[in-house]
């Protein structure tokens, strides 16, 4: 698992450091005349716009005289052909290839809206682009300033009200963004709600909540203490289920990102020794009147008291920390990733006094790079004979991960050379920005296949197939590897490795699960139904982080998704293991190699590959390989 520990400790620093500011500072001038205000625009627009509050109401029908595009229309569009140099369509190399993943779509969520809304995306993407070949794009505003912002604020004091504010973050959150609330529970009850939004899509009436946090200091309907609810919504699904804090079944609250779903002290009774400690350090917050100095309960939030609420992205959900002690988590549901987030809103009784989001995905420059031509991949033509196709899995605004990778493990010998190859497989964005910075990124490096399709998590058994499509058919690899974006692979020893096993045919090669049964408990983000999976235990399967299959099992996924056989399943580690078994049933002799030094939840010295590594630890580990340290691993996520 991603820890979260070490960005948790740094914000706490500087979270408990603004506290103390705002405690002495903002208290002293409750009507606000005195706050700095530090106006930012972000091309040419203040990010932070004022707007009438609005609660999703009640889902209705589209209007039925509204125009809508029929799916067969909007994919014809998506396969139709492009007026694209052949240099442009080395990113396209493996789409029309999958024009018919709508066949393909059962027991994937929301798979068809995926192709749909990747349709609307690419028909923007290519307008975007015939209009800046025709140069009637404005070359100032679109391709020399920056269009991903890496951090956004304001700075003001406002009394929300009735209204509420609205944060564009243009180009999605991902793992290791934060947003950072300074603020007062004020008005008549002082709740408030800070909701994580997506895009409005045509025909629906409101936007999806990724994360609606939803602060209510004199309870509920449910409860009178105070509380917090998480939840999210959208049209298809309405409201999910809430997650409350405290939690009225607190032995049964789960772990996202190793970190408990509501702090165990939330609304616990505290002694009056420990209340004294928390008000002199903290000015932490009560629910009992001042004064009362029995059944005192913590909470994080007080009515006319300021507080740093900081909303971070982790791998498996939101960490919330309030005046730097973690509070609740929220792990993602299905379809609502953080990529998704275009908008923050906060709304209800509250002075809010600055909002900053930071650590928001951005790329590089490519003109300020001085190694340009080291990071770009070397052409292949068609059918060129590898030794290995690696197939990267990256999310669209995942930029900074891709470069960490371009600058570390892509560049061993084998890759450079021409024996190795490696793609990054990355599904469509839902905001033209991302798009356009990824085309451009595309275009810069040669090392990207596009998908036709919006990258939502459930649907990456598609990437597996797309990655076995590429390593048979528009390159002949010996072998074909699956990998993440956030994963450092030794090149050389997964090569040497193979060599060592010497097989070409029926190859299996990664962290071999050979008794793994399906989560059956609705709860877990891995649950799998029995309509989707009937049987008590799953084929042998490798981990997803790294594994290998010889080519003659990458060609038959190809032909058996061409005659229509292969069967999809959301888990694509899964599914490879699913499909390798179904061949051994049909004559396929089979060799399932276990490599225990690759590690799928974390790093530990000697690795092959280690998992969920950032970029700040990839560029560590490959300086070690480099300075003859050997595999020895970086930082905390071990």
């Amino acid at each position: 698992m991603n820890k979260l520990y070490g960005g948790v400790l740094i914000t706490s620093s500087f979270m408990l450091f603004m506290l103390m500011v705002l405690r002495y500072g903002v208290m002293k001038n409750p009507i606000g005349g005195g706050y700095l205000t530090i106006p930012v625009a972000i091309n040419g627009t203040n990010p932070l716009e004022w707007i009438n509050a609005v609660v999703p109401p009640a889902v209705q029908n589209p209007d039925s005289n509204s125009q809508v595009i029929s799916t067969d229309i909007l994919i014809s569009g998506l396969f139709a052909g492009s007026n694209f140099s052949k240099e442009e369509q080395q990113a396209l190399q493996t789409w029309n290839r999958l024009k018919n993943l709508l066949d393909h779509a059962q027991g994937l969520p929301n798979a068809g809206g995926a192709i749909k809304e990747a349709a609307s995306a690419w028909n923007s993407l290519v307008s975007s682009i015939e209009e800046q070949r025709q140069g009637h794009a404005n070359d100032s505003s679109r391709t020399k300033e920056k269009q991903c912002p890496h951090f956004l604020n304001k700075m003001d004091s406002t009394e929300l009200g009735n209204s509420s504010y609205k944060l564009q973050v243009p180009c999605g959150l991902t793992q290791g963004s934060s947003i950072t609330v300074f603020g007062i529970p004020n008005g008549l009850l002082g709740d408030f709600r800070i909701d994580l939004t997506g895009e409005l899509l045509p025909g629906e009436p409101d936007p999806p909540i990724i994360l609606h946090y939803n602060v209510r200091l004199h309870g509920d309907k449910i409860t009178e203490d105070p509380v917090i609810v998480q939840n999210s919504w959208t049209v298809a699904k309405d409201w999910g289920e809430e997650e409350r804090c405290p939690s009225p079944t607190p032995e049964k609250v789960n772990k996202v990102d190793e970190l408990d779903q509501c702090n165990k002290n939330v609304g616990k009774n505290i002694s009056q020794h420990y209340t004294a400690s928390m008000h002199s350090h903290t000015s932490r917050r009560f629910s009992a009147a001042e004064g009362q100095s029995e059944n005192q309960k913590y909470f994080p939030f007080k009515q006319g008291y300021p507080f740093v609420a900081t909303l971070r992205v982790g791998s498996e959900g939101i960490q919330m920390t309030v005046d730097g002690k973690h509070i609740t988590s929220f792990a993602f549901r299905e379809t609502l990733e953080p990529w998704l987030v275009n908008e923050i809103k906060i709304s209800g009784d509250l002075k809010l006094i600055s909002v900053l989001a930071s650590g928001l995905p951005t790329s590089e420059d490519s003109e300020h790079i001085i190694d340009l031509e080291s990071l770009k991949a070397s052409p292949i033509s068609a059918q060129t004979s590898l030794d290995l196709l690696i197939g990267v899995f990256s999310t669209a605004n995942n930029f900074k991960r891709r470069m960490a990778v371009r600058r570390t493990w892509m560049q061993y010998n084998a890759i450079r050379s021409n024996t190795t190859a490696v793609r990054f497989f990355v599904g469509l964005h839902k905001s033209q920005i991302v798009n356009e910075e990824l085309w451009k990124e595309a275009q810069t490096y040669r090392d990207i296949q596009l998908m036709p399709f919006v990258d939502y998590y459930s649907l990456i058994t598609w990437k597996s197939l797309a990655t076995c499509i590429f390593g048979t058919e528009v390159v002949s690899a010996k072998f074909v590897m699956k990998t993440d974006d956030d994963a450092f692979v030794r090149v050389d020893e997964v090569l040497g490795s193979l060599k060592r096993i010497n097989l070409a045919h029926g190859l299996l090669y990664g962290l071999i699960n050979s008794d793994s049964k399906p989560h059956r408990n609705s709860d877990s983000k891995w649950y799998i139904s029995p309509q989707e999976w009937s049987e008590a235990n799953y084929p042998p399967w490798a981990h997803g982080p790294g594994y290998v299959i010889s080519h003659d099992i990458a060609k038959t996924v190809y032909r058996k998704y061409r005659e229509g056989h292969l069967k999809m399943f959301k888990l694509e580690d899964v599914a490879m293991g699913i499909w390798i078994a179904d061949m051994k049933k049909e004559g396929l002799e089979v060799r399932y190699e276990n490599e225990g030094r690759v590690y799928n939840e974390g790093c530990k010295d000697g690795y092959v590959v280690a998992h969920y590594q950032g970029p700040r630890e990839m560029l560590c580990l490959w300086q070690k390989l480099q300075e003859g340290k050997g595999a020895k691993c970086c930082g905390d996520r071990r």
